[in-house]
């Protein structure tokens, strides 16, 4: 041995690549080891920095134009205010939408900006747009009220307060006491008390008494404007010495305003109490909020008031959701009486926690699924070095998270349990080729020759490293080129998907970088004692020989060859054909398994609140039979608690005495066998037969699976005359009707309301001295009540109005506001109805506004049998070509933008559509930019044009495992399923890549073509069984979730379906371009650093 090593040179240590050399001053360093120590360290850290909650984050800054223009029409309305301040803000770079409605009195815009927009900025560009045109607002319109919203402004958490035995003015005053406290604990943004009559002093006066007096509303209304007040009226001086003095006026209880002298009749005076009723106690109705149980309690529903509490923007949904219940249990005993009951009635801070951990435990039972299966592929040993990069991989994605200003969510959690499939393959790869390195002949004799076993196995292992490092980056690089696209999908979905593109490239950075550091110092540590009689033997399996058997006739025959790929493409088209003929349904996500949904009621106008409380009720009645429904809340003429989705449909402007919204509570998923979605299916047939005996519209409102949307079925109308395109609206309404799987059908029109104008006889007025302002500011009085000041009460938590109003007896009719009097120029009454005349007509109804066009909206929900808006869509789509021709309609029909003009009939679909059409397009440009980007990158690698095209021809070939999975499955196609078809293809290029790669080291070494194409599928077939292994067994996990279960299902049947494909159509694929130009090895340029 002339005194050297006696192992055989494999290759020279100092030709080593960029890999080997970067894994040779990790593999004996001691800062291998901090940098696992570190990165755990930074993974726990992330996981306890970042906030937690349900649904990631979505920027979409919007805010709410509130003007008033009191008296005016609609179209008045309109023209006026609507169309001006349209324009103004349409001019504001970064709106996307304007929403208007113009309403008789009222207008309000709904500004949306793009998603991603600087809420501040946004905000402020508004509100200096607007008041810098402050001038150009007509006479008799307010300043606009601008109001910024935000997801953040949604309630995490929402406590009801209810009792049988207190009235609601009593739980109102005990809530407003408990959100005195509650706004003390950290983070805690906006709280808002819903329900329950606020204390008010209430002064009913009676027009006979005022008669006998002499007096009216309004002589009331300024007398106790008038002596209500108390002011600091300076400083006295005397004597060296200041005195302040106070003039003391305020009404500070029911017996102060009952003695208010309010005038003089007969040298007497007259009080308050001889013309008025006053009353300290509850104002008069305007809503009303009742809690009911479940099944398995007989009482009735119970008055009840609800607060409602944000968090801030960054605050751990979490954290304050449990201090502000722990605040409540250290002083409930305080500020609840033993009759009043609180129920949490929401808490997303709970349900994100529920989440987290389910999600924790998936992750973790991933990991250990992982592991287990290169334990029983590979052997002990090497599963524990998988087992050491997984985790490490993991904590650095996570810490990644902190930089890209993720939270800790549903989508970040599975975008870590869908890396794990994919991040394990370098490790996989490196792990797998040591092994083999080490089972080669010419490597065990080196081992057993050697003085040094451990720097010996050193060198192997470096060996084995840099062979595969070049490939592996190459790989990592084409599975990021599959999946970071995705990331800059546009619209709402972009942001609510984004973690997963960019958690999954972090996370293949990391493995790669882990699987050239860590890998190889771990290594050493677990193979130090190898011995080689343990590692197998060179014989291949029964797999690989049947392989080689089934191969040889492909090759050896061209018409078996071609066979196999028209085979081949006849199974894709097949699979294919699933989605054209239905058995595999499109759709954008489908529903979650939620623990709660909301169900919108719209009785006709001119309900009153008493009636439609009555239809909740009824509707209350029949929930308490529902086996699944824990508790409900009624909201009656206001709304309930919003969440996301009630922030983007506006759900909380919703107000008036014929609308209610409730709020339904369901068991713990793990309690009950039906899915959300399959019990709104199964209540919302009984739901509207109770609507429909009172001529109601019901909407089951569930919560969204992703961004949410106006309504899943949506068609805008639009046309050049407003009153036509409400018939032709209502002409599409019925057809929404008449189609199957399309339920909650409504419109946003008003029904028509009676409405009485009472026109003055200006003339008469005039000769009485009475002007228009006052006759209605008298009506105003009677019917609606007016505030004239605050009762000061130091101690009360709200405030307490004054209010002025005619009492119930004397309002029930047009006889009685007629007969009120008013007084004259010389002191006389004259009666209301002496100085008007009545003209019964119908209310003015609200004119909607998209961006600057007229428009009215036909919405929908989709249930039943097909329940995707794609397919209904086109089936009502049919039915307006239909009406088109037989009605005279011209209706033109626009899929993705609005009409350019109002000229003529025009419809736009928008909903779930649209959102589906967005996010289907993005993915497809973020396709074709993934494939030119693995072109590219093969492309560079193998200095070939024509070697990439049989490489990526295995990409299609997934979908013959994942259309007919999803069918068999009964699974929808949908935005997840597509994302996994994606990143799929980066894996199947992988797997092309590695099998071409062998096809040239063999095709450099001398071995003819047809040798070389059948050995790459037999001996490289192991890694890339174990990578689809992997992938399958990590996404496994995220089958149970509803949403994410066509991502699973994309990447483990096109895993399934490519491994098997590709592993014969890529050969024979090669074979048949390169046969007779290949035979002979190529000056192929191949790195030194992969050839033994």
């Amino acid at each position: 041995m002339n005194g050297k090593s006696s192992e055989p040179k494999i290759q020279n240590q100092s030709k080593l690549g960029f890999v080997g050399k970067l894994a040779k001053k990790f593999i004996d360093s001691k800062l291998t080891p901090l940098i696992i120590l570190v990165s755990l360290l930074l993974g726990i850290g992330a996981t306890i920095i970042l906030p937690r909650e349900e649904e990631p984050q979505i920027t979409v800054p919007m805010a709410d134009v509130f003007v008033q223009m009191p008296g005016a029409t609609a179209k008045e309305v309109e023209q006026r205010i609507t169309f001006p301040m349209e324009k103004l803000i349409k001019e504001l770079p970064g709106v996307e939408y304007v929403y208007s409605t113009s309403s008789p009195g009222s207008s309000v815009a709904i500004v949306r900006f793009y998603v991603g927009q600087k809420t501040e900025d946004a905000i402020v560009q508004l509100y200096n747009k607007l008041y810098a045109n402050f001038d150009k607002i007509p006479a008799g319109v307010s300043q606009p009220l601008i109001k910024s919203r935000a997801i953040d402004d949604v309630p995490i958490l929402t406590l009801t307060l209810w009792s049988n035995q207190a009235n609601s003015t009593d739980l109102r005053q005990i809530a407003a006491q408990l959100d005195e406290q509650i706004k003390q604990v950290p983070d805690v943004s906006e709280t808002t008390l819903i329900g329950g009559q606020k204390r008010q002093l209430r002064i009913e006066v009676d027009p006979t008494r005022l008669n006998a007096f002499g007096l009216t509303p309004l002589d009331i209304s300024q007398a106790l404007q008038l002596q209500n007040t108390e002011l600091a009226s300076g400083a006295l001086s005397q004597n060296n010495q200041s005195f302040l003095i106070r003039t003391q006026s305020f009404i500070r209880s029911a017996e102060d305003a009952q003695n208010l002298v309010v005038s003089v009749a007969n040298n007497q005076p007259v009080y308050l109490r001889d013309v008025a009723t006053v009353s300290d106690g509850a104002e008069e109705a305007t809503s009303y909020v009742f809690f009911g149980q479940g099944k398995k309690v007989t009482q009735g529903e119970a008055d009840a008031v609800t607060i409602a509490i944000a968090k801030r923007p960054g605050a751990n949904a979490i954290q304050v959701s449990h201090h502000v219940l722990q605040k409540l249990k250290e002083i409930q005993h305080n500020y609840i009486p033993n009759y009043v009951q609180l129920t949490v009635t929401r808490d997303y801070g709970e349900t994100a926690a529920e989440r987290s951990n389910e999600l924790l435990v998936h992750m973790g039972i991933a990991v250990i699924s992982v592991t287990f299966l290169m334990w029983f592929a590979l052997g002990k040993k090497e599963a524990m070095v998988v087992a050491v990069s997984i985790p490490v991989t993991l904590a650095l994605t996570l810490a990644s998270f902190v930089f890209y200003g993720f939270t800790l969510n549903r989508v970040t959690f599975f975008a870590l349990i869908f890396s794990i499939g994919i991040l394990v393959d370098d490790a996989i790869v490196v792990v797998e080729n040591v092994g083999r390195h080490l089972q080669l002949p010419e490597n065990k004799t080196r081992m057993q020759l050697s003085c040094n076993r451990q720097k010996t196995l050193q060198k192997i292992v470096l060996e084995a490293v840099d062979e595969v490092g070049n490939p592996t980056i190459l790989a990592t690089l084409t599975v990021i080129a599959a999946i970071l696209p995705m990331a800059f999908v546009g619209g709402l979905m972009g942001p609510y998907m984004r973690p997963i593109p960019l958690g999954a490239s972090a996370a293949m950075i990391f493995s790669a970088l882990v699987a050239f550091i860590v890998v190889p110092w771990a290594t050493m540590r677990f193979f130090g004692n190898y011995n080689s009689h343990n590692h197998g033997h060179e014989e291949e399996d029964f797999l690989s020989r049947l392989y080689r058997r089934f191969m040889g006739p492909l090759i050896a025959r061209r018409q078996w060859g071609n066979a196999f790929i028209a085979v081949t493409l006849a199974l894709l088209i097949a699979a294919l054909g699933l989605a054209g003929f239905r058995l595999v349904i499109l759709k954008m996500l489908p529903y979650d398994n939620k623990s709660e949904l909301q169900i919108v009621l719209n009785m006709p106008e001119g309900t009153t609140l008493e009636q439609t409380a009555r239809v909740t009720k009824e509707m209350g009645q029949y929930l308490t039979t529902v086996p699944e429904v824990t508790n409900y809340q009624s909201y009656v003429g206001t709304a309930s608690p919003y969440n996301f989705n009630g922030l983007v449909r506006h759900y909380f402007l919703r107000s008036g005495a014929n609308i209610a919204d409730m709020q339904v509570n369901f068991l713990p998923k793990g309690e009950r066998s039906r899915q959300s979605h399959d019990i709104a299916k199964a209540i919302r047939p009984n739901l509207k037969q109770i609507a429909d005996k009172y001529n109601g519209r019901v909407q089951v409102a569930e919560i969204p699976p992703g961004p949410p949307v106006l309504q899943t079925l949506v068609t805008e109308v639009y046309g050049a005359d407003y009153e036509k395109q409400i018939e032709l609206a209502q002409q599409i309404r019925q057809i929404y009707k008449n189609t199957a799987d399309i339920v909650d059908v409504d419109w946003y029109m008003e029904s028509p309301q009676t409405e009485y104008q009472l026109v003055i006889d200006r003339e008469k007025a005039a000769l009485n001295g009475i002007s228009p302002a006052q006759i209605s500011q008298v009506l105003q009085i009677a019917l609606s009540g007016q505030n004239v000041g605050l009762l000061h009460d130091a101690n009360s938590r709200e405030d307490i109005a004054i209010n002025l109003r005619l009492n119930q007896a004397n309002r029930t009719s047009l006889a009685d506001l007629k007969s009120l009097k008013m007084k004259g120029v010389n002191g006389n009454l004259v009666a209301v109805s002496d100085l008007i005349q009545t003209e019964k007509t119908t209310a003015n109804h609200s004119i909607y506004h998209k961006n600057l066009k007229p428009v009215v909206y036909v919405t929908a929900d989709v249930a039943g049998k097909v329940e995707s808006a794609v397919y209904a869509m086109l089936n009502v789509q049919s039915q307006i070509d239909k009406l088109s021709h037989t009605k005279g309609y011209n209706i033109t029909t626009h899929f993705t933008e609005q009409p350019p003009t109002t000229e003529k009939f025009g419809i736009k679909w928008d909903g779930e559509w649209h959102v589906t059409f967005e996010v289907f397009r993005d993915l497809g440009i973020a396709f074709a930019v993934v494939l030119v980007l693995i072109y590219a990158l093969v492309v560079g690698w193998f200095q070939s044009f024509v070697t990439p095209l049989v490489i990526m021809a295995a990409i299609p070939f997934s979908l013959v495992g994942i259309m007919p999975a999803h069918w068999l499955m009964g699974a929808f196609f949908s935005a997840t399923s597509m994302i996994g078809f994606i990143a799929g293809a980066g894996i199947v290029v992988r797997n092309s890549i590695i099998l071409v790669d062998f096809i040239e080291l063999r095709l450099k070494e001398g071995i003819p073509l047809e040798e070389a194409v059948i050995d790459a599928g037999a001996v490289r077939f192991r890694p890339m069984l174990l990578t689809a292994a992997a992938v399958i067994v990590g996404s496994a996990i995220i089958l149970t979730d509803p949403i994410f279960q066509g991502l699973a299902i994309s990447l483990m049947a096109g895993e399934v379906a490519s491994l098997l494909l590709s592993r014969s159509a890529v050969p024979i694929l090669y074979y048949k371009v390169w046969r007779g130009k290949k035979s002979k090895p190529k000056a192929i340029p191949i790195p030194s650093a992969i050839v033994n």
